[in-house]
């Protein structure tokens, strides 16, 4: 199951937007599990980056892996996602595109994330990027909107 959280209000997008880039990223390798996508902002998601990572900076997206097991369903819970709405908009304004479409990559760059991809080096940003590249375009992004 995919879970939205919004500390906006109103929530920028459709939860059902959000639920399908996570899902698309999921069935790109054919992994099933659970996870949350929380949608915040600048503040809180600097406040996590410096808590969490050392960094005293807000960022984008935030992933949080999770190896964890849902004593109920025995579902694997893969962790979370979240992703500053103020941050996405001005990226989405500078690169020409929606914040929908923005929102769409981060999600699935964050849900890359807690699978195991990484863009610490070249090699790794390039094997990252190209599955990133192939779930947008499966989710409709047009070709000049993709990552480079």
């Amino acid at each position: 199951m995919i879970h939205v959280i919004s500390h906006l209000r109103p929530s920028p997008l459709p939860p059902d937007v959000l639920k399908g880039a996570a899902a698309s990223a999921l069935a790109h390798h054919a992994t099933q599990g659970d996870l949350t996508l929380v949608l915040t902002d600048d503040a809180r998601i600097r406040q996590l980056n410096r808590d969490y990572l050392g960094h005293d900076a807000p960022t984008d997206v935030l992933a949080f892996p999770a190896s964890e097991t849902d004593p109920q369903t025995g579902a694997p819970y893969l962790g979370d996602v979240l992703i500053s709405i103020p941050r996405a908009k001005e990226q989405a304004r500078a690169a020409h595109h929606s914040l929908q479409e923005e929102v769409q990559l981060l999600v699935v760059h964050g849900v890359l994330h807690l699978l195991g991809y990484d863009h610490a080096n070249p090699a790794e940003k390039t094997r990252m990027w190209k599955v990133q590249a192939q779930i947008l375009t499966r989710l409709g992004l047009p070709k000049s909107r993709l990552p480079k």
